[in-house]
């Protein structure tokens, strides 16, 4: 009967080795689809560092990231916007305490079509292509053709930043096609002769063409020296002072190494 009571101990601290690393630290993200790409490349290279995490990352728009951290639902909330007040007094409702992490900065590029030969705007005529009053590419020495604008959708912390930075708080004209992503934004100026729109840096591509801010091009110079007006931080939220995996990943996400993975993203990294 000993033996077999060793026999059986044996058998059950290997198979507590075998199990115990299926027993990840689960750590749930949501939230703004700007930072989607670099919440994914930091999350994947910091669960290969550390085998007995579990990174869940998932977007939706800043609002919706927000939302689940205050319901409890997310860990980390990723966001391109600073939070609201009447977010905060949810939070505090809840029992949830929000806190601000910036993990990188970016710059918010105007796009057109490649095709386009408007290459320089002013922040004004931005402003007055997304409210209406500026409608065919001929009134800014473009070819003639009614301008399609493409917007991100209130949910997104994107579409609150350019309202802030470049519409002062005016409505988007009612006939911008909004969209739930940079990435759905991006597809439709691509693919769009007539469009304007606006993508995160991280979302540029070759199949767009950015345009030229009152004198200044979107980049990490331009964004770090604060010539480009169109720049604002980008976010993870946590509940309370990070603890635990949470902490970890985020003193990772800050790290040198983290920031060096942010600007393989696109974005302008804080080191």
């Amino acid at each position: 009967m000993k033996k077999i009571a060793i026999l059986m101990g044996a058998a059950l601290i290997g198979l507590s080795s075998i199990v115990t690393p299926c027993f990840a630290e689960k750590i749930v993200m949501a939230g703004s689809t700007t930072v989607l790409p670099i919440a994914q490349k930091t999350a994947e290279v910091f669960m290969d560092e550390n085998p007995s995490m579990d990174i869940s990352v998932r977007g939706g728009g800043s609002s919706v990231g927000i939302t689940a951290l205050i319901d409890g639902t997310c860990d980390i909330a990723d966001s391109s916007r600073p939070i609201k007040e009447v977010e905060i007094e949810k939070a505090a409702a809840n029992g949830r305490d929000p806190v601000a992490h910036i993990v990188a900065l970016d710059g918010i590029a105007v796009v057109v079509n490649k095709s386009n030969p408007v290459s320089k705007l002013s922040k004004k005529q931005v402003k007055e292509i997304f409210i209406g009053k500026i409608s065919d590419w001929s009134q800014l020495g473009g070819n003639p053709g009614k301008i399609v604008v493409v917007s991100r959708d209130t949910s997104s912390g994107t579409f609150e930043a350019f309202g802030e930075l470049v519409m002062n708080k005016e409505k988007v004209v009612p006939s911008a096609l909004m969209q739930a992503s940079n990435q759905a934004v991006s597809q439709i100026v691509s693919q769009t002769p007539q469009a304007i729109g606006y993508v995160g840096l991280g979302f540029m591509s070759g199949d767009l063409k950015s345009i030229e801010i009152d004198g200044v091009m979107p980049s990490k110079e331009t964004v770090l020296s604060g010539k480009y007006s169109v720049t604002r931080p980008l976010f993870m939220y946590s509940n309370g002072k990070p603890q635990g995996a949470t902490k970890e990943y985020l003193d990772f996400v800050k790290s040198k190494k983290g920031q060096e993975l942010v600007e393989t993203q696109g974005y302008v990294g804080l080191k």
